[in-house]
C-alpha cells in the first residue's frame, strides 16, 4: 500500500473526489487482502464478492442520468470457439446507410463484470447516439459471476466478436470497424488486434481505441520505468489487487510475458502493420504509464497512433463515473466516434 490519500492529491478533479469519498476512496486504502502471492482459489474467492460492490459502487456513474431514447437494441448468439457467444447490438434509431462500427469490450481487468452493467449499456448507447453502430460483448471471465475462464477463454470471445462483425458489415450496415475497451477491455482490445495480426485477419481491423489499458502484469513489483504503478498506487485501486486480478486472468507461469495476454510485452514486430490505434489514459490511474509505454512502442514500429491523457482523473473515470464528469465522459466519447468516422471516411475514399 502507498498510504497516499486522494483527499491530498491536488491534482484530481473535485468532483471525483466528492463522489468517492462516500466509499472510503479518499483515504489511503486498507492492505489488499491478496496480491499476486496468495492462492489462486483465494483470489477468485476475493474477487466474486469484490465483484458484488463494484456492481453496486458503479450505480453511480448513470445516477441521476435521463433514459436514453433514439437507440435500437438488439441480442445476438453467434458462434464462438467454446460455444456461443452473447453480443449487444446498439444503433441509432434514425441513422440510415453505412455507419461506422465499434466492437466495445467492457473493463473488469478481465476477471469480473459484464457487458449487461448498467454503465456498460449506457455507454454503447452514448456511442450510438453519436452514429456508431456499437456491438458489446459478453466475453467469459477469468473469476466472478460469469465463471472461471482464464485467459485465453475471453479473447477467444473477443475474437469470435470480431469474426462475426467483420464478417456481417453489410447485414449490420457497418463501415469502418474499431475494436475499443477499457481497463481489462483495453488490453482485450489491443489483443485482439495482435490476434488478428498473428491469424492473418488484420484487414478485419480498421483502428483500436484503447482507454486505461491494465497491459503490464508487472504488478507484483513495479519498475521504475512504470512510476504510475507507484505514484498513484491507491488512488481507487492498489496495485497488490491488481497483480491478484492478474494472477486470475492469466494464471500459468507461460503466459506471464505473452503478449496477447499482456500486450506491454509486444515488440516491435509484433506491433508492425497494425491499423491506427488510439492510446486514452488518466492522469492519476495507476495503468497510466504502461498505455504510454504501448503507444510509443506503436509509434517506433511505425504504426499510427495517437496518445492522450486525461488530465485530473482515476482509472477509467469516464465510465465509472459518467454522471460526475459528464464533460470529460462527453469529450472521450466524442473523441471515439470522431477516430472512428475518420476510418469511415478513409475508407469511402
Amino acid at each position: 500500500m502507498s498510504g497516499r490519500a486522494l483527499r491530498d492529491e491536488p491534482r484530481v478533479d473535485p468532483r471525483l473526489l466528492a463522489a468517492v469519498e462516500p466509499f472510503g476512496l479518499a483515504d489511503p486504502l486498507p492492505p489488499s487482502s491478496i496480491d499476486a502471492s496468495t492462492p489462486l482459489d483465494v483470489i477468485r474467492k476475493v474477487l466474486a464478492r469484490l465483484e458484488g460492490g463494484a456492481a453496486h459502487a458503479t450505480k453511480i456513474a448513470t445516477a441521476g442520468l435521463e433514459p436514453i431514447d433514439g437507440v435500437e437494441r438488439s441480442t445476438e448468439e453467434i458462434p464462438g470457439r467454446a460455444g456461443p457467444v452473447t453480443v449487444f447490438v446498439h444503433r441509432p434509431a434514425a441513422g440510415p446507410g453505412e455507419l461506422p462500427g465499434v466492437l466495445h469490450l467492457h473493463g473488469g481487468g478481465g476477471v469480473m463484470l459484464s457487458a449487461t452493467d448498467e454503465h456498460y449499456v449506457r455507454w454503447r448507447d452514448e456511442l450510438a447516439l453519436l452514429g456508431l453502430v456499437v456491438v458489446g460483448v459478453e466475453f467469459r471471465n477469468g473469476a466472478g459471476r460469469l465463471g472461471t475462464h482464464p485467459f485465453p477463454a475471453g479473447l477467444d470471445d473477443c475474437a469470435s466478436a470480431l469474426e462475426w462483425m467483420h464478417s456481417n458489415r453489410t447485414g449490420l450496415r457497418v463501415g469502418s470497424l474499431v475494436v475499443s475497451g477499457e481497463s481489462g477491455g483495453g488490453n482485450l482490445a489491443l489483443a485482439t488486434a495482435l490476434r488478428a495480426r498473428r491469424d492473418g485477419r488484420l484487414n478485419a481491423i480498421d483502428g483500436v481505441y484503447a482507454m486505461c489499458p491494465y497491459i503490464s502484469n508487472a504488478y507484483a513489483s513495479p519498475p521504475a520505468e512504470l512510476p504510475s504503478l507507484i505514484e498513484n498506487d491507491g488512488y481507487l485501486v492498489s496495485v497488490a489487487l491488481l497483480g491478484a486480478m492478474a494472477r486470475a486472468y492469466a494464471p500459468e507461469p507461460e503466459d506471464a510475458h505473452d503478449p496477447l495476454a499482456w500486450p506491454y510485452y509486444a515488440t516491435a514486430d509484433d506491433v508492425a502493420g497494425l491499423p491506427p490505434h488510439v492510446i486514452s489514459v488518466n492522469q492519476l490511474d495507476p495503468l497510466r504509464d504502461e498505455g504510454l509505454a504501448y503507444y510509443r512502442l506503436l509509434v517506433d514500429a511505425g504504426v499510427t497512433a495517437r496518445a492522450r491523457v486525461v488530465e485530473a482523473t482515476l482509472h477509467a473515470a469516464e465510465n465509472n463515473y459518467f454522471a460526475v464528469v459528464p464533460d470529460i465522459a462527453r469529450a472521450t466519447l466524442v473523441d471515439i466516434a470522431d477516430f472512428a468516422r475518420s476510418l469511415h471516411s478513409e475508407g469511402d475514399t
